[in-house]
């Protein structure tokens, strides 16, 4: 039983990187980590060849592979940032190619599914748009619509670029003083690590709910 995690943050050992993989070491199963920035892929097309093949049209490219990876794993935890307070396009590019498991034999049905979104965008801010709801509601409907067994997810809360950009305390428009007010600074700000949040312990109890349900099911079959 090998589990599969994908990350569609393109910065080097990210907070999402991190909590994907917090979610699968504490499976303790075989697991495989995939970094979608290592990858050249592009979004679906939405040709319809996939139809009767379950096989990607688009060969020139590396979606092929991450199709089948998704297609062999027997659970999956998708993690992707909120750019513009919606879903990265690197995430979303890798649901939308996963599209050419679906057809007819719903190769991903029942499988373990579970969502980690890293957003900047403090919840409690209602004036805010509410950007961690929104990534993980991506996730989770195509978990849904593709039938798996969605358990739950990890919000973990991130970094503004404008922390690292060099010009986050004097830009006009800096994400700082929209996301934390007029007298944020970098200074002020400081770095959100994912292994200091509440979020740490929910990513170990979903990667055990993994195992549970997984080892039950080998149980239930081998019977």
């Amino acid at each position: 039983m090998k589990v599969l995690g994908v990350s569609g943050s393109p910065i080097s050992n990210s907070n999402t990187d991190r909590a994907v993989k917090a979610i699968l070491d504490a499976t303790g199963l075989e697991a495989e980590f995939i970094k979608l920035s290592d990858y050249k892929f592009s979004g679906c097309m939405h040709c319809l060849k996939c139809v009767y093949t379950n096989k990607c049209a688009i060969t020139d490219d590396d979606g092929p592979m991450l199709i089948e990876k998704a297609r062999e794993a027997a659970a999956i935890v998708i993690g992707g940032w909120t750019p513009y307070s919606s879903l990265d396009s690197r995430t979303k590019a890798f649901m939308e190619r996963c599209f050419a498991n679906r057809h007819l034999k719903n190769y991903m049905k029942g499988k373990p599914a579970v969502s980690v979104v890293t957003h900047a965008a403090p919840e409690e801010n209602l004036e805010l748009p509410q950007a961690a709801s929104m990534g993980q509601n991506s996730i989770m409907y195509y978990m849904m619509e593709e039938g798996m067994n969605y358990l739950g997810g990890v919000k973990v809360m991130g970094n503004v670029p404008c922390i690292r950009c060099g010009v986050g305390d004097t830009c006009e428009i800096s994400g700082l003083k929209m996301l934390l007010g007029p007298t944020a600074t970098v200074a002020k700000a400081g770095v959100n690590n994912f292994e200091d949040q509440p979020s740490m312990e929910e990513a170990s109890r979903l990667g055990r709910l993994i195992t549970e349900i997984l080892t039950k099911e080998e149980t239930t079959t081998s019977l």
